[in-house]
C-alpha cells in the first residue's frame, strides 16, 4: 500500500515513521524546503505528560506516558531524562500547591535539594516539585534524525514543492496542523511565541517551570550555553513577529528565574501557531482515503507518537483504543 504523508513536522514524520516500521510504502511532502519547519520548529521539546496534566486533560497523561520510550527508540541519544523542576517564587507559593493538586507523580523538594539539583539556583527557591520521570529533547535535533532515519528506510521526501499528486496513493495522511483551519470543523490556531538565549552565566540539567500567576514560563536547556524559553499561549492565527508585550514578559520571568538572563544574548526569537480543538486534545478524522491527524496543539511531541500509531492501526484495520477521550479519534 503506498501512503502520501502532506506535513513534514513533529506529526507527520512520526507518522512516517510508524507506517514505515509495519511496512508501507511512504512518501512525505511539505511546501518547506526543510523538515519540521513549522510549528514544530519553535517546540520546547518537554517529554512531561504528568506537568501538562496540570492544564489539560487526564488522556494527556494516558496517551504521553510512553513518548520516551518511543522517541530513545526513534532518535537514540537526544532524550535526555532528567525530569521536569517546577519552581515558584516566595510570593507566589499558592502556585505551586495549586500545581501540586492538579498533577502526580512528583514529590515535593526543599531548598536544599534545589541546589543539589540545580547548582545555579542555589538559595533561589524555597521549595519546588521535582517530577523526575519526564524528559525532554531538542526537537530540531530529533526532526532531523527522524528525517535521516526515515531517508535510510525508503521513505521519499518532497520537500519545497506546490503540491503532490494524489493519484497512485492508496491513503493520504494530512498532517498540515493550521493550514486546515476552515477545513476542519473547530479546528483553530494558537500563537506561541519563543525566545532563544544565549549566556555561559548559568547551567541548567532539565527544563524549569516558573509559576507566576499571569504567564507561566519554562525554560528548556539545549546545547551549552544556550536556553529556549517559551512560550505565550494566545488566541490568534497571526503569526506575524513577536509582540513588545510578550518579548517583556519572556525576560522579566526568565530574570526572575535567575538574574544572570539580564546579561544573556537575545539569538533568536520565533512565533508558531499551534493548531487546536476545543478541548486541546488531538484528533483524528476520516474523510474517504484521506486521514488528518490534527490538534496536536502544544503537545506535538509528547503525543505525536500516540497519534501516528492510532492512524496506523486505523489504516490496518486494527481497533482503536479511545484512552482518556471519546473524542480522540473523530471519524
Amino acid at each position: 500500500m503506498r501512503i502520501l504523508i502532506k506535513g513534514a513536522g513533529v506529526v507527520g514524520l512520526t507518522a512516517a515513521l510508524e507506517l514505515a516500521r509495519r511496512g508501507f510504502s511512504v512518501e512525505v511532502y511539505d511546501l518547506s524546503t526543510g523538515a519540521g519547519r513549522g510549528a514544530s520548529w519553535y517546540a520546547g521539546g518537554m517529554l512531561a505528560p504528568w506537568c501538562e496534566r496540570e492544564s489539560a486533560d487526564e488522556a494527556v497523561i494516558a496517551l504521553g506516558q510512553s513518548a520516551l520510550d518511543w522517541w530513545d527508540e526513534a532518535t537514540p541519544g537526544l532524550v535526555v531524562r532528567n525530569g521536569t523542576l517546577v519552581v515558584a517564587p516566595a510570593r507566589d507559593r499558592a502556585e505551586l500547591s495549586r500545581f501540586a493538586a492538579r498533577t502526580r507523580n512528583h514529590r515535593l523538594v526543599a531548598e536544599d535539594e534545589i541546589g543539589e539539583l540545580e547548582p545555579d539556583l542555589a538559595g533561589r527557591f524555597r521549595q519546588g516539585l521535582l517530577f523526575a520521570d519526564e524528559g525532554h529533547l531538542d526537537p530540531r535535533l530529533a526532526l532531523w534524525a527522524l528525517q535521516q532515519r526515515l531517508v535510510s528506510m525508503g521513505v521519499a521526501f518532497h520537500l519545497g514543492r506546490e503540491g503532490v499528486a494524489e493519484v497512485g496513493f492508496d491513503r493520504v495522511i494530512d498532517c498540515t496542523g493550521h493550514a486546515q483551519v476552515g477545513t476542519l470543523p473547530l479546528l483553530r490556531g494558537v500563537r506561541g511565541e519563543m525566545l532563544y538565549l544565549s549566556t555561559g552565566e548559568i547551567k541548567l540539567s532539565r527544563p524549569v517551570r516558573l509559576l507566576h500567576p499571569r504567564i507561566p514560563l519554562y525554560i528548556v536547556p539545549r546545547e551549552p550555553g544556550r536556553f529556549m524559553v517559551g512560550a505565550t499561549m494566545i488566541e490568534s492565527q497571526d503569526d506575524g513577529p513577536i509582540s513588545a508585550r510578550s518579548l517583556m514578559e519572556l525576560l522579566n520571568a526568565a530574570y526572575a528565574l535567575h538574574p544572570a538572563f539580564g546579561e544573556a544574548k537575545i539569538i533568536e526569537m520565533g512565533t508558531g501557531i499551534r493548531p487546536a480543538f476545543p478541548d486541546n486534545l488531538p484528533g483524528i478524522e476520516e474523510n474517504g482515503k484521506t486521514l488528518h491527524i490534527n490538534g496536536a496543539y502544544r503537545h506535538g511531541f509528547l503525543l505525536s507518537p500516540a497519534m501516528a500509531q492510532q492512524a496506523a492501526d486505523i489504516i490496518e484495520n486494527k481497533e482503536v483504543s479511545h484512552a482518556g477521550s471519546g473524542q480522540w479519534a473523530r471519524a
